[in-house]
C-alpha cells in the first residue's frame, strides 16, 4: 500500500495526470452521493428512476460509472429530495 501511495503522490505532480486524477475522484463523490440518497430512502434503482423521470438502465449506468451525469439531473436529484448543491472551486 505504501508503493501505491508513493507512486500516486509522484504521478501527482504531473498536471496531466492531476487532472484526470481528480476528475476521477469527483465522479466518485458524485456516484457515492447518488448511491448514498438512494439507500437512504430505501429506494431501488428502478424506484429512483421513476422518481427521477428515467430509467434503471441509466441509474445503473450512473452508479457504475459508466455515464456522466450533468448539473440538470444532479439538480433533478437535489429538487426531488429536498437537498442543495453546494459547489465550490478551490
Amino acid at each position: 500500500m505504501d508503493d501505491f501511495r508513493t507512486h500516486l503522490k509522484e504521478s501527482l505532480q504531473d498536471k496531466e495526470f492531476e487532472a484526470v486524477y481528480d476528475n476521477k475522484e469527483l465522479r466518485y463523490k458524485i456516484i457515492d452521493i447518488l448511491v448514498g440518497i438512494r439507500i437512504q430512502y430505501k429506494l431501488s434503482q428502478a424506484e429512483l428512476a421513476k422518481k427521477l423521470g428515467t430509467t434503471q438502465a441509466v441509474i445503473s449506468r450512473i452508479e457504475n460509472g459508466t455515464v456522466n451525469v450533468g448539473i440538470d439531473f444532479l439538480q433533478k436529484v437535489a429538487n426531488t429530495f429536498g437537498k442543495k448543491i453546494d459547489i465550490k472551486v478551490a
